[in-house]
């Protein structure tokens, strides 16, 4: 059955790479619903959030074959149930409609956004939270006229008390030592 999955890639920060990623998903047929690369924790080592619908025997397939790219460290995947995650998005309102317009206001209280910039053309609000969370909050914003929308990708924590990838590099290293 299939279900929401984040797989949490940590890898190398080179040319290509997100190239080289997205191509085994595109030969297993496997859409991506959410992608975003940022900095780890770990000094230069990005991390890719991706977030797909797909059953979880498919996903460790995909996984499996992720871990094989030679940039990648290590690939993770994880229900959103183990996750904590959010996304951001902001909207751009014309300036004429909050004027004499107290239901706009109440609405950018009642969600829990904040405005960033006003101007005599525009106003930029912005929310963060769960992907239904900004949706309906477009929605109602939309009966005034949204002249521009953009959400984020998703970015995601573990609920572990530890970074998996800071346990999966310290057994890494202790393994390699035992080598030498």
């Amino acid at each position: 059955m299939k279900q929401e999955y984040i797989i949490t890639i940590f890898s190398e920060n080179n040319i290509g790479l997100l190239n080289r990623i997205t191509i085994n998903f595109t030969r297993r047929k496997i859409n991506i619903e959410s992608l975003t690369v940022s900095q780890s924790a770990i000094s230069g080592i990005s991390k890719f959030i991706i977030v797909v619908n797909e059953t979880e025997e498919r996903v460790k397939r995909l996984v499996a074959q992720l871990d094989k790219i030679v940039d990648v460290l290590k690939t993770f995947y994880h229900t959103s149930e183990n996750m904590i995650f959010a996304e951001i998005a902001m909207y751009k309102i014309s300036t004429e409609l909050i004027y004499g317009n107290d239901e706009l206001g109440e609405i950018v209280r009642n969600s829990g956004a904040q405005i960033d910039e006003i101007t005599k053309d525009f106003i930029i609000i912005e929310k963060s939270g769960l992907k239904k969370e900004t949706q309906d909050l477009f929605n109602k914003l939309n009966k005034f006229g949204v002249m521009q929308f953009v959400r984020s990708g998703r970015v995601a924590v573990t609920r572990d008390r530890i970074e998996r990838l800071s346990e999966f590099l310290k057994t890494r290293d202790n393994e390699l030592e035992k080598l030498n």
